[in-house]
């Protein structure tokens, strides 16, 4: 894709498996790349780690920093860390709070941090949505609460930059092969692929390098006239509605 080589993007959460798709995709595109995250991720030619807790606006200045002494500039953001912290209605004040730190204030720092940064090379920022925005899931609100937020602020955002020249967009995930899916099933990648197909048109989840690929579109020249909108990488999900990937009415009839 166009206008990527060169470019440098800062990538909290670059550990997970979705990070490490979007960090190796950037990689092959000639980009360099700031992995930062909680938990410690390798470095490699043209890649580094920095610690943060986007909780912390000192690890976000600090983050900022040295990004920009080792690689001399900042393009891209692209928001892929966090929380899963979420007990539906039972959930605390305290995980209310956690969550929304992590998944949307601290992105929100990190902007307000890069942004001099971004301005300077019209760069753009990606946010991570999910199909759980658009519908209801029973047990789950913090998560879904939060990924609704982020489309809102993903369009003030790009409202608000544009006249910096920074473009702001979203990708929204169906399941994907992610850590979650990992943990949840023992690593299970079939048993994954099994409970999600009635839920997905395409009858799998998503590998995360399919969702890395949007990421990388979004950044790119490609998209340089796509602003505050959100690309579904959801294997069809929010296109079937409530209903499965079955005929209704056959089951009314028998």
């Amino acid at each position: 894709m166009r206008g990527l080589s060169g470019k440098v993007a800062i990538v909290p959460g670059g550990s997970t498996k979705i990070g490490q798709a979007i960090v190796a995709a950037f990689q092959a595109a000639g980009v360099r790349v700031m992995v930062a995250d909680i938990a410690p991720a390798a470095e490699a030619e043209g890649v580094g780690f920095q610690a943060c807790d986007l909780r912390d606006d000192a690890q976000i200045a600090d983050l900022v920093k040295a990004t920009k002494s080792r690689f001399g500039r900042i393009d891209f953001l692209v928001n892929v860390a966090c929380s899963y912290l979420d007990n539906g209605a039972e959930t605390s004040r305290a995980d209310w709070l956690t969550a929304l730190d992590i998944n949307i204030v601290g992105s929100v720092m990190l902007m307000q941090a890069a942004r001099a940064e971004l301005a300077a090379t019209k760069g753009a920022i990606v946010n991570f949505g999910s199909i759980s925005s658009r519908v209801a899931q029973t047990g789950r609100w913090v998560y879904p609460v939060s990924k609704a937020a982020i489309l809102q602020l993903t369009r003030n955002q790009a409202m608000d930059l544009a006249p910096d020249g920074i473009r702001v967009n979203a990708v929204s995930p169906g399941w994907t092969w992610s850590n979650i899916m990992d943990q949840l099933t023992g690593g299970n990648r079939a048993k994954t692929d099994a409970v999600a197909a009635p839920f997905h048109l395409l009858g799998r989840v998503a590998n995360p390098e399919e969702v890395a690929s949007a990421v990388l579109f979004l950044c790119s020249d490609e998209a340089s006239f796509i602003t505050g909108t959100d690309i579904c990488v959801d294997g069809g999900y929010t296109a079937m509605g409530p209903e499965q990937a079955v005929a209704a009415i056959p089951q009314l009839m028998s």
